[in-house]
C-alpha cells in the first residue's frame, strides 16, 4: 500500500469521528417547514459542514483509489452501485411523496413544487432524474473504459512494427497498468530487435563499397552522385528463408538464427562480386553484375545452408530475375547508397508462389539462361511460367544444388518432365499426369513432379466431375 494511501485512511477516520458527533448540529440547522426548508446555521452548524465537506472529499479520493485498485469488471460494479442506490431510491421517494404525511416530505413537496392533487412536477423530477443517472452513468462507463482506446491504439502500432523510443503510457486501474508494463516490455523487445537489425545492416555496409564500384563501373565512391539515376542491367537474387519445423521459435530464438543467416550470407554475395540491396524480414535482396555469378553465388547459398540447415528445418529458397533496372543514389557524401526503384518485389513475389507451387528451391527466369557465357555447364529444367503486368515469363529449375545422384535422375527424365509441364499450361491433363507418372517411377523424391502429377489428378475430376 502506498504512503499516500495510508495518510487518506488516517485522514478518514480522524474526520469520521468528529463527524459523527457534529452531524446532529448540521441536521438541526435544516428545518423543515410546511412551506420549505429553513437554515438556521449556528458556529456549531458551519463547523459540522466544514467536517462534513472536508470528509466528503478524502473518502471519495480513497474511493476512487479503492475502484483503481480493482479489475475493470469489478470497478464497473462499484462505481456504478452508489449511484444507482441512489437513483433507486429518489425515484422511489419521489414516486410515494404525495403518499407522506411527515414535516420533511412536505418540506420537499414545496422544494421541488409538487402539487398534491396533480403529480406532473413529480414525474418532471423522475425524468430529470433518469437524465442525470443517464448521463453519470455515461461518464463513469467512458473514464472506466478509456484506457481501452489507448490500449487498442498501442496494439495498432505494436502490430505494426511501429515502436517508441519511450515507454507507453496507459493509465488506469490496476489491471491497465499489468496490460501497459506487458505492452512495455513487448516494445522494448522490438526495440531490442530493431537495434540489432539496424547493427547487422550496418555490419553488412562493410560488404558493399567495393562491390557497388565495380558494378556501376566507378574508380571511387565520390563518382556515384547523390539522387542520380542509373539504368543497368542486372540479375537481382531474392533468397528467402523459410521455416519448415513445426516448433515455434521464440523471438530470441528466431532472431539469432536468421542473423547468423544473414552473416552467411553477407560474405558469399561479396565474394562473387554482388552487393546487398535490401533485408527485409527473413529475405535479402542482392544485385550481381552478371548472371553466371549469381547462379553460382545461389548454389553456394543453397548448398552451404543446406548443410547449416539440417537440424534446424530452415530451408533456403532463391529466386534469379535479370532485366534492365533503374537504380537510385540516396544517402549522404558519407554513406552512399545505391538502391532499385523498379518494383522487383511484384515479379519476385509471383516467383516465391510458383517455387512453392511446385516445391522448387531455385527459380530463374529465361532472361537470365539467355545471359549466361555459351559454354557455361548449367544443369536446370523448364518448370512452369508466370504472368506479369500481361508478360509471359519462363521459368527453370536450377539443379545443380542437388546431389550428384538425384542430379543425373532429374536430368535423365528432364524431357519427359519439360513435356509434362508444357502440357500442363496447355490444359492437357491427362498427357500431362502420364509424364509426371513416368517421371516419378523413375524418381520418387521428385517434389515437382509429384505436386504437378496430384494437381493433374485434381484437373482430370474437376474436368470430369
Amino acid at each position: 500500500m502506498k504512503k499516500s494511501t495510508k495518510i487518506l485512511i488516517i485522514l478518514t477516520i480522524i474526520l469520521l469521528i468528529p463527524n459523527i458527533f457534529l452531524f446532529r448540529h448540521l441536521f438541526d440547522a435544516i428545518v423543515p417547514t410546511p412551506q420549505g426548508f429553513v437554515f438556521n446555521f449556528s458556529t456549531w452548524s458551519y463547523v459540522a459542514l466544514g467536517v462534513f465537506v472536508a470528509f466528503t472529499i478524502v473518502s471519495t479520493i480513497l474511493y476512487i483509489i479503492f475502484l483503481k485498485s480493482l479489475s475493470l469488471q469489478n470497478q464497473l460494479f462499484f462505481s456504478i452501485l452508489p449511484l444507482t442506490v441512489n437513483f433507486g431510491f429518489f425515484v422511489v421517494y419521489i414516486s410515494n411523496i404525495n403518499n407522506l404525511e411527515d414535516l420533511t416530505s412536505q418540506s420537499v413537496r414545496n422544494a421541488l413544487n409538487i402539487d398534491n392533487a396533480f403529480n406532473s412536477n413529480a414525474i418532471l423530477w423522475i425524468v430529470v432524474a433518469i437524465l442525470m443517472y443517464v448521463v453519470l452513468l455515461f461518464i463513469l462507463i467512458l473514464f472506466s473504459c478509456l484506457p481501452l482506446k489507448k490500449v487498442e491504439r498501442v496494439t495498432a502500432k505494436l502490430g505494426d512494427g511501429r515502436v517508441k523510443m519511450d515507454d507507453f503510457k496507459v493509465g488506469g486501474n490496476k489491471q491497465f497498468q499489468n496490460i501497459e508494463h506487458s505492452l512495455n516490455k513487448i516494445n522494448h523487445i522490438y526495440k531490442e530487435k530493431e537495434n540489432k537489425i539496424k547493427v547487422a545492416n550496418f555490419e553488412s555496409q562493410k560488404y558493399m563499397p567495393k562491390q557497388i564500384l565495380k558494378f556501376f563501373e566507378k574508380n571511387d565512391i565520390k563518382e556515384l552522385e547523390l539522387g542520380k539515376k542509373i539504368q543497368k542491367n542486372a540479375t537481382i537474387l531474392f533468397c528467402n528463408l523459410k521455416n519448415d519445423s513445426k516448433k515455434i521459435l521464440t523471438l530470441e530464438e528466431n532472431f539469432n538464427y536468421i542473423n547468423s543467416y544473414f552473416k552467411f550470407v553477407a560474405p558469399l554475395i561479396k565474394r562473387f562480386d554482388g552487393f546487398i540491396d535490401k533485408f527485409s524480414g527473413e529475405c535479402v535482396l542482392a544485385c550481381f553484375g552478371n548472371s553466371k555469378n549469381a547462379i553460382e553465388c545461389s548454389n553456394a547459398i543453397l548448398k552451404g545452408l543446406g548443410e547449416k540447415n539440417k537440424k534446424s528445418k530452415f530451408e533456403p529458397n532463391i529466386c534469379l530475375f535479370n532485366d534492365i533496372f533503374t537504380f537510385s543514389i540516396s544517402g549522404d557524401e558519407e554513406r552512399k547508397i545505391p538502391s532499385i526503384e523498379n518494383d522487383v518485389f511484384s515479379v519476385m513475389g509471383k516467383m516465391q508462389e510458383l517455387s512453392s507451387f511446385v516445391d522448387a528451391k531455385f527459380l530463374i527466369s529465361k532472361k537470365v539462361l539467355e545471359s549466361l557465357p555459351p559454354k557455361y555447364d548449367f544443369k536446370y529444367r523448364y518448370i512452369g511460367k508466370l504472368t506479369v503486368e500481361k508478360e509471359k515469363i519462363e521459368l527453370f529449375e536450377g539443379l545443380d544444388a542437388f546431389k550428384k545422384s538425384k542430379r543425373d535422375k532429374l536430368l535423365k527424365f528432364k524431357n519427359q518432365f519439360e513435356d509434362g509441364v508444357r502440357l500442363y499450361d496447355e490444359k492437357k491433363f491427362k498427357e500431362a499426369k502420364e509424364r509426371f507418372e513416368f517421371v516419378l517411377h523413375g524418381v520418387k523424391d521428385d517434389k515437382a513432379s509429384f505436386v504437378y502429377f496430384n494437381k493433374a489428378s485434381e484437373k482430370l475430376k474437376d474436368k470430369n466431375g
